[in-house]
């Protein structure tokens, strides 16, 4: 099992007879790109929302030259389509909201398309960073006002496919041809240096103490792609830049 968040070419359901069936329907036999995000801050909620959104995802079929909506096929995260409330970035806090952890979907999403060499239509980065990848490579959905979507700009249509194992998120897209090799190039423009809070906790010992957030500096982050084809073509893709406010260490303790 992967114990990071990686572009991996192996998955579980590859003999899946349901997913076999789907393949042979699309016509998409082949693995073009796939990916998988580990993350160890999952809440048993979190884990739901994510799996009910990979569920949802899974099976898509985009045709050449159709847009693919996160928001549009796994939302609204609402208690009424059966998300919980977990945790998320609102206004540079960590708030409780109905469908915290359908980032990790929409993250997955961001590293297949690139590693797919598809044109991302729309992707924002969070205020603050995430640990589950390097800063530069998540995208965050937020339904109403920020969404992740990408273009099938090939000539063949694409297979999504998504899994949660545990606190492994697996995505793979199948067309007709394997993607590029692909190497993410990162570039620190600047950084700012995360704070410690504390939180009191009467119920506490004398010090006893627990670490609610586990605190990440803020930075300006340029990223690169570089592309290499099956033919030998090579080129370079600029992603753009990435601003990160710095995410505090939270610290319970008694006084």
């Amino acid at each position: 099992m992967p114990e990071k968040s990686q572009q991996i070419t192996e998955f579980l359901w590859d003999e899946d007879e349901n997913f076999k069936t789907d393949q042979e329907k699309s016509g998409t036999n082949v693995l073009i790109a796939g990916f998988v995000t580990v993350s160890d801050s999952y809440t048993e909620d979190e884990r739901e929302n994510i799996s009910l959104a990979a569920i949802t995802i899974s099976g898509s079929v985009i045709n050449p030259g159709e847009l693919f909506s996160q928001n549009e096929v796994a939302g609204p995260y609402t208690e009424e389509k059966g998300y919980k409330e977990g945790e998320g970035y609102v206004g540079g806090e960590v708030v409780k909201d109905f469908g915290g952890g359908v980032c990790n979907v929409a993250t997955t999403l961001y590293n297949t398309s690139i590693a797919s060499d598809l044109e991302i239509v729309e992707r924002h980065n969070h205020s603050m960073p995430v640990s589950y990848v390097p800063y530069g490579q998540d995208a965050a959905v937020a339904y109403g006002y920020k969404d992740f979507k990408f273009k099938n700009n090939t000539n063949d249509p694409i297979l999504i496919w998504a899994e949660l194992v545990d606190n492994r998120l697996y995505i793979g897209f199948y067309g007709k041809e394997a993607g590029p090799e692909i190497t993410w190039e990162h570039e620190i423009l600047s950084e700012t240096k995360t704070t410690t809070e504390y939180r009191i906790n009467p119920e506490f010992g004398e010090g006893e103490e627990n670490v609610l957030i586990e605190g990440m500096d803020g930075k300006v982050v340029k990223s690169v792609l570089k592309v290499k084809y099956q033919n030998g073509e090579e080129k370079t893709k600029e992603l753009g830049k990435s601003v990160y406010n710095p995410l505090i260490n939270l610290i319970e303790v008694k006084k």
